[in-house]
């Protein structure tokens, strides 16, 4: 079987790496050779190991009958979306490691892949290295998934981890992340939650069968969290973490990504630096956790290779995975439920009854001088604490005309 790597950047080259090394293991696993006849980049490579396989023209790709496996690790969706649909196109199965594009046009690419008895993988597309697509359509099979709540950025958890263990600002952990090259310059797709909510889309649309636009998901980043409300954590025993979150409740399923304070007690405490973690709850099963490199050359290339794999093994016929186009609708943000981290001008003493009689009973946190202090609510739907947390502000914005400074959701 012969392999095509459209992009030859940090995947690619991770991809051709493993086609190298292991190759005796990926004959074993496919049941015969595995070769890279083709490199496609607008670069050359003259001291690069594939020297001699790089192309320039993508319809040296398409249209060689040789190659049967082509595997997408350009990133974006232009050229990589026509690309990779003229590759399924022409009967050759795909594999990619691209979030944009699985959530963007999967349904379609999978449609696709069955009308050509081809397929399309993704594995590597959410969580790196951590095997969690075939999972859902292999191991939990059976299972009525009830829940996906995972840490699903490396960049964003390795900025958290330096502000809590180390109480550095998010600015400074941010250009720290930068330097180590795990964030990029344009730091947007991943600390303003982007990418976390491509990857939690096709999650939810694996659970439910269903297609999900990932547009229609609530999602929050990490930019307005700051080193007081780690200190604020400290006290509780918790930590803060930018979850992406699928609830499959019966027929409703609710979909968001915001940070999260959570307990020591929770799964996906200990989850720390460029690691992610997957939390899946299944109604036989119970709850199962995914923990790995969700980044990183060899971890996301390792992966891809897997696909090449269950490609080879299945050349002559369609694997049944993915979801149809039939949409799914998510559910309002403000009908999800949490408890809600509550930071507020002023001091506990003078505060405690007005926020009880708008909350309910709460938990306190006072750090003294601080000119503020913390509650924390009893559980409550979004929109119902929306309606408190204004007819709050409003009976405090006499003495106390900033209200409330922060808001975190919780699970403690």
């Amino acid at each position: 079987m012969n392999v095509a790597i459209m992009g030859y950047g940090t995947i690619g080259s991770g991809v051709a790496e493993i086609l190298e090394q292991n190759s005796q293991q990926i004959r074993q696993a496919s049941g015969q050779p595995v070769e890279l006849k083709y490199v496609l980049d607008l670069r050359d490579f003259p001291d690069s190991p594939v020297a001699d396989r790089v192309v320039h023209d993508f319809g040296i790709i398409e249209n060689d009958p040789d190659v049967q496996v082509v595997v997408e690790a350009m990133g974006g969706l232009n050229p990589s979306y026509p690309f990779v649909k003229a590759c399924l196109l022409a009967g050759k199965h795909v594999v990619t490691s691209n979030k944009a594009l699985v959530a963007a046009y999967g349904t379609e690419l999978l449609e696709l892949a069955r009308q050509k008895q081809v397929n399309f993988f993704f594995e590597a597309s959410v969580g790196g290295g951590i095997p969690i697509i075939r999972p859902l359509y292999r191991c939990l099979a059976g299972e009525k998934l009830q829940e996906i709540t995972g840490i699903l950025n490396g960049t964003t958890n390795y900025i958290l981890t330096k502000m809590d263990k180390e109480g550095a600002s998010f600015e400074s952990a941010l250009k720290e992340a930068q330097a180590l090259g795990y964030a990029e310059q344009n730091p947007e797709a991943d600390v303003e939650g982007h990418d976390t909510c491509r990857k939690i889309a096709i999650l939810t649309a694996m659970a439910t069968g269903r297609e999900v636009d990932y547009q229609e998901i609530h999602t929050e980043g990490i930019t307005r969290i700051t080193d007081m409300d780690f200190r604020y954590a400290d006290r509780l025993g918790a930590s803060v973490k930018l979850f992406g979150t699928s609830r499959m409740e019966g027929d409703q399923v609710h979909a968001c990504v915001v940070p999260v304070m959570i307990g020591k007690d929770h799964p996906l405490y200990s989850v720390s630096d460029v690691y992610n973690g997957i939390l899946v709850k299944g109604n036989m099963l119970g709850t199962s956790m995914f923990y790995g490199s969700g980044a990183g050359k060899l971890p996301t290339a390792s992966a891809v290779v897997a696909d090449i794999i269950e490609a080879v093994q299945n050349r002559d016929r369609n694997v049944a995975l993915g979801w149809s186009g039939d949409r799914l609708s998510i559910g309002a943000m403000d009908t999800m439920e949490f408890r809600y981290f509550v930071r507020a001008a002023g001091s506990c003493t003078e505060g405690k009854d007005l926020v009880e009689s708008h909350f309910g009973p709460a938990e306190y946190v006072c750090l003294g001088d601080a000119g503020e202090f913390a509650f924390l609510t009893g559980k409550m739907k979004e929109g119902d604490f929306k309606e408190k947390a204004v007819a709050f502000e409003t009976a405090w914005k006499d003495s106390h005309p900033e209200g409330i400074l922060q808001m975190i959701r919780a699970e403690l």
